[in-house]
């Protein structure tokens, strides 16, 4: 459990640390553009596709890093970022100012990039421009989801009887490529008997039943950390009693 809220902490400090840093990044401009950006698929029909601006904080982190790079070889990049930020928060503003005023200056010439690809769109283009990018947001926010349940330690979901066959047999075997295997595989499922597959069966009951008991003490855990919307609908848990008042 304390593992746990420590997650949680980092969570939520990384999220703290990205609003104080991005808060230097300068005055961000509206594109022309609601959707902000062209996908790189249009570049095949449009010239010159403009390259989004790094922000101020984002070009100052990668000057530093190559700097921190040669002096630590050694040390990761996540140890370095940690190292650039604390370095970027202590900066004087008046030396923020000339990677604030870089960005500007990028931000207005891709900006007028952009109004000169928008004329070249056609209303077609628009509209399969902007349900590209709805579907390109609700793929990185899934991504994102995916990740942060993956950090909060969300149990695997249950595998079926097949799939705990395939991933026994897939390691033992070792010729051809991934689709030979798994069509040879595939075969010898086909061709196991009914005793046989009720092995994997039995195996695949009891992965649920694991399942099922790491999800309630995990649900359980979210409930203590005020992760609510992460509780599955369909399960119910009883409120926190609120301490008696003396």
């Amino acid at each position: 459990m304390a593992l746990l809220r420590g997650v949680w902490g980092v969570l939520n400090a990384l999220g703290k640390s990205g609003a104080d840093l991005c808060a230097g990044c300068g005055s961000r401009l509206r594109s022309p553009f609601s959707f902000a950006y062209v996908p790189k698929w249009f570049s095949s029909s449009l010239s010159g596709y403009p390259k989004k601006p790094m922000t101020s904080y984002v070009r100052f982190s990668k000057e530093q890093l190559a700097i921190f790079k040669a002096q630590n070889p050694d040390a990761k990049n996540s140890e370095l970022i940690k190292k650039i930020a604390k370095l970027w928060r202590e900066l004087p503003d008046s030396e923020k100012k000339i990677y604030e005023d870089a960005y500007r200056a990028d931000w207005q010439v891709y900006k007028e990039e952009i109004n000169r690809i928008q004329e070249q769109l056609t209303p077609s283009q628009i509209v399969s421009l902007e349900k590209e990018i709805m579907q390109k947001r609700l793929k990185k926010k899934a991504l994102i989801k995916k990740r942060e349940l993956t950090m909060l330690g969300k149990p695997k979901r249950p595998r079926s009887a097949y799939n705990i066959f395939i991933a026994e047999r897939f390691q033992e075997t070792r010729d051809g490529t991934s689709q030979v295997k798994l069509k040879a595989i595939n075969e010898n499922w086909k061709n196991l008997s009914n005793s046989q597959k009720q092995v994997y069966i039995q195996l695949a009951k009891d992965d649920k039943i694991r399942y099922h008991n790491e999800m309630k003490s995990w649900e359980e855990q979210m409930m203590e950390v005020g992760r609510e919307d992460l509780i599955r609908r369909s399960v119910k848990y009883p409120a926190k009693s609120e301490p008696e008042k003396l």
